[in-house]
């Protein structure tokens, strides 16, 4: 112990001393290029054999170092593609010149994230996936990020041309709060929203220097969140790779697509970075992206008490929902409405008989005798008394489409600057502003229009060679965003009040029945034709003057579909290294943050119109680490404990090993342990949805009891349909409804042990494999339930996140092959997710395909300077649920393409390329848009 903690003092004091410290140094510079060609090799690692240090080179194939180690020293250059090289240095050095030769060599690429410490990929002891800048410049995606879709067992879902989800190993969602994303160190969430948000903000691909997946749980070492996976993108920093760099893409989409005619892509991205002495690096980047979005135009029919894709459109079915079509969420029993009017006919009857008798009340057969005879009230009497006239069904207000309400004129508007500054050879500061402004539309609960939405993050770091400290602060707010269900419900409150409307509707459906010979389709037809007199159409000028105004009023002002979103979140973490203090005989590392959640949602989101809602987290972890039996087995155990103040504290332990069974063959395994608390939505959301047909609670017991669910026992969503449907003439069957009785403690944390075992190894230099199998069983899985609490004259309709009893699990697989035939790439993956026990209570969000397969074929110089790359995704067809909506989604494959060519004398790159090559639209998501093809041709400098 005494030891432990004089080891940690001397640790201390190098930080405080190192900048005045003067050990000895050794400095070298060289240069790495291509042995045939003589071209410059960008992103060549750097590391000195024998310790951890890795760096790579820049831009220009140049690289320095400046190393507290006395000489002799040995480099290992490395690179994909080429043999690695080995050059020992005597002192310090200038200019030294090496050159790789072409070689298949794989498995070699240095990854941080799977142990936070620097190690050669085939040595991870979880499974990892890795994108380097090289692959980024070759893909054939639109941007690095859709680059992830040829990794095995990703799945992504597309909501919008900029709006994508990233997901492993089940489970994916619109909104994925299972999936961490880091920018930089940074939590790319948007703290208002809970998950990250795409790549609206974040890097720009000029500037993105390696991209890390971790799939599965990762708690143990990033924290709560990341239950199914960690993203870690990294960007390129002004010392290494340095000046003026530019790329403009021009494209086309909507091809052959019957929802518009064919609409240009442009997108224009520049990087400025310099260093001076190796001390003092600035970078700036802009990124500006506009287009015209996909289009959701689902138009069928859909029942949300069964949660069922039903037949009928809305000329055959009077209660029609449609998919995409909103404000026809907004709906009534006829039966009740004529009911309705009977009651305050009957009450305008009696006063007005008492004022003329002195206060006498009038006989049941007067009642009658007036309802029957009055004009007003006469076509319900009938409809009631007539056995067979007036059915017992719902009838909805007539929708609009989408396209009518949202914006897709999507943008995409992301800046980032940050500084560098060396206070010596290992320690440096930095300060970095991320900033982006987007419009585009997402899918959670409801389709949301997101437009001028703004998120900045803010960071300062100073980090060594063994330790960091890092604070950021991201700001969201969101400009003039709105939900599309509830402008189109109240765009036709203003044309028509609901109160006037189904009246209208029942009355003229009774007037029209009465005509011998009109059928029920007919006397619909007609009804709704008569109710919907004075209804804005899409385009005029009173459904436009509606429209703004309503988009310009809050949630809250009750007159309007607007966020008013300011929620702000700060973060605070670091860590510390002592392997270098301990000679590498063990690894440890030890660090801790804390987490500030501020909602500022002004009652648009949250229950927070009239207060101010904070949430403190905080967490501590340590990582320790050994190898043994002559380094063939390395060993690690890491633990980590977190604290919400709504929540019980948190244990998440992991153990890992990784044992060489020969040169370049490792067998891994694994149990990690995760976790994810109930995010800021599940615990304080306030918010009506579905045109305000039903309200989404948080789970907390606070907002249970603000609506009385725990007083007022709602009913189960089964229950409630078979009430609803127990008697097609008469009145229902109260004796059918099940009540559901939420847990007096609220919401808990979800939970997951995750086992794996994996195998990577170079089968021959040129032939690399990675498998892996997994096994995951989640506690408290955290999923939505809809009740209805009777609240005297209906049924109000809630969506409340809860745990579901018992466990679920799940389990699966994949195999990756890359393989290099002289200069081409041919890779391949396939995989697999099931998922096993489910408790009666769970909606199935596994929201996955059985099987999905990647195929890829790439040269970087098919000929001269002209390289190429195709990659072919498929998937199986599944069933998709989630709070907005459920149904299938169809198989699908698709083709992305690119050809380019480089230009050396002007440091050039030309690129032709497309995704969904074959124009075969295709949806990820049920209630989200069918994606076509996106061809395009770019031109880089610098790249």
């Amino acid at each position: 112990m005494i030891k432990c903690l004089l080891k940690l003092q001397i640790c201390v004091s190098l930080l405080c001393f190192a900048g005045l410290a003067h050990a000895q140094s050794t400095k070298i510079s060289g240069y790495v290029a291509d042995k045939a060609t003589r071209e410059p090799i960008s992103g060549a690692g750097i590391s000195i054999k024998g310790t951890s240090f890795v760096t790579r080179t820049d831009a220009q194939g140049k690289f320095y170092l400046d190393i507290d180690r006395k000489p002799p020293l040995r480099l290992v250059v490395s690179f994909i593609g080429y043999a690695s090289e080995e050059r020992t240095v005597t002192g310090s050095k200038d200019n030294i010149t090496i050159e790789l030769e072409t070689a298949a060599l794989l498995g070699q690429e240095v990854v941080i994230s799977a142990s936070r410490l620097p190690e050669r990929i085939l040595e991870s002891p979880v499974s990892i996936e890795r994108i380097g800048a090289a692959a980024i410049k070759e893909t054939p995606g639109i941007s690095f990020y859709d680059a992830l879709n040829n990794i095995k067992g990703v799945e992504v879902s597309t909501q919008s041309l900029t709006f994508k989800s990233v997901t492993t190993r089940g489970f994916n969602a619109t909104g994925n709060f299972r999936f961490n994303q880091f920018v930089d160190g940074m939590d790319n969430q948007a703290p208002g929203l809970n998950f990250a948000i795409g790549n609206i903000i974040g890097m720009s691909d000029l500037d993105v220097d390696n991209v890390e997946l971790l799939p599965g749980a990762s708690s143990a070492l990033y924290g709560a969140g990341g239950i199914n996976g960690t993203l870690l993108m990294t960007s390129k920093n002004p010392f290494q790779y340095q000046g003026v760099s530019f790329q403009f893409k021009r494209g086309i989409n909507h091809v052959n697509d019957d929802n518009s005619s064919v609409q240009p892509f442009d997108q224009l991205d520049v990087r400025l970075a310099k260093s001076w002495n190796n001390k003092f690096g600035i970078k700036t980047t802009f990124s500006f992206l506009q287009a015209k979005d996909w289009i959701a135009n689902n138009n069928s029919n859909y029942d949300p008490v069964s949660r069922t894709v039903k037949p009928g459109d809305r000329n055959s079915d009077p209660n029609y929902n449609g998919v995409n079509v909103y404000g026809d969420e907004v709906s009534q029993n006829v039966r009740n409405v004529a009911q309705a009017v009977l009651g305050a006919g009957q009450s305008a009857f009696i006063k007005q008989y008492g004022d003329a008798t002195g206060g006498m009340v009038p006989s049941q057969e007067q009642i009658n005798g007036f309802l029957s005879t009055n004009p007003q009230t006469s076509p319900f009497y009938a409809g009631i008394n007539t056995p067979g006239l007036l059915p017992n069904e719902n009838v909805s207000r007539t929708g609009y489409n989408e396209r009518d309400l949202a914006d897709y004129n999507a943008q995409s508007l992301k800046t980032s600057t940050a500084v560098y500054y060396k206070f010596n050879k290992t320690i440096e500061a930095i300060a970095q502003a991320n900033w982006g402004k987007g419009t585009s539309l997402y899918t959670g609960s409801d389709r949301y229009a997101i437009r001028n939405f703004i998120i900045g993050q803010y960071k300062l770091e100073l980090k060594g060679e063994d330790f960091f400290l890092r604070g950021y602060t991201t700001q969201e707010r969101s400009g003039d965003s709105y939900i599309t269900s509830i402008l189109g419900s109240y765009i036709n409150e203003q044309s028509k009040a609901s109160q006037q409307w189904f009246p209208e509707y029942v009355g003229n459906y009774i007037g029209a029945k009465l005509t011998p010979g009109v059928t029920d389709a007919q006397a619909s037809a007609i009804a709704r034709a008569e109710a919907d007199k004075g209804r804005f159409e899409p385009g005029s000028p009173a459904f436009e003057t509606a429209k703004n105004r309503i988009i310009n009023n809050t949630i809250s002002s009750g007159t309007g579909a607007r966020f008013n979103d300011k929620t702000n979140l700060y973060h605070y973490e670091g860590m510390y290294n002592f392997s270098n203090l301990l000679n590498n005989v063990l690894e440890l590392q030890v660090g801790g943050s804390f987490r500030k959640y501020q909602l500022r949602s002004a009652g648009t989101i949250f229950d927070d119109l009239d207060r101010k809602i904070s949430i403190d987290e905080f967490g501590a972890f340590t990582q320790i680490g050994k190898r043994f039996f002559n380094d063939k087995l390395k060993l690690s155990a890491a633990g980590r404990y977190d604290k919400s103040e709504n929540f019980d504290g948190r244990f998440t332990p992991r153990f890992t090993a990784v044992y060489t069974v020969a040169p370049n063959h490792y067998l891994r395994a694994s149990y990690q342990t995760g976790f994810r608390n109930p995010t800021t939505h599940n615990q304080y959301l306030n918010l009506a949805a579905g045109g305000g047909s039903i309200r989404l609670i948080g789970g907390l017991p606070e907002l249970l009891n603000k609506y009385q669910l725990y007083t007022n026992v709602p009913y189960t969503a089964a229950s409630y349909s078979a009430f609803l449907n127990s008697n097609a003439i008469g009145m229902p069957d109260p004796g059918l409804l099940q009540k559901y009785n939420f847990d007096p403690k609220g919401i808990k944390p979800e939970t997951v042990q995750a086992y794996e075992i994996g195998y990577k190894a170079l089968l021959v230099d040129n032939l690399l494999l990675d498998t892996y199998v997994y096994y995951n069983s989640y506690e408290n899985f955290i999923s939505e339930i809809q009740v209805y609490q009777n609240n005297g004259e209906d049924f109000t309709s809630f969506s409340v996140p809860v745990n579901a009893h018992g466990k679920v699990k799940t389990y699966g697989g994949a195999v990756g092959l890359d393989y290099l035939i002289g200069k081409y790439n041919v890779s391949g993956n396939v995989s697999y997710n099931n998922i096993d026990d489910l408790p009666n209570d769970y909606l199935n969000d596994f929201n996955t395909p059985k099987y999905r397969f990647n195929l890829g074929l790439g040269n970087k110089n098919i000929v001269k300077n002209v390289g190429f790359n195709v990659a072919y995704r498929w998937q199986g067809s599944y069933f998709w649920n989630s709070p907005f909506i459920s149904g299938p989604v169809p198989s699908y494959g698709t083709v992305d393409a690119q050809v380019n060519l480089k230009i050396p004398s002007v440091d050039s790159m030309i690129k032709i390329g497309g995704t969904n090559l074959l124009n075969k639209y295709y949806i990820t998501s049920y209630g989200d848009p069918a994606v076509g093809a996106l061809y395009y041709i770019s031109y880089g400098f610098n790249l």
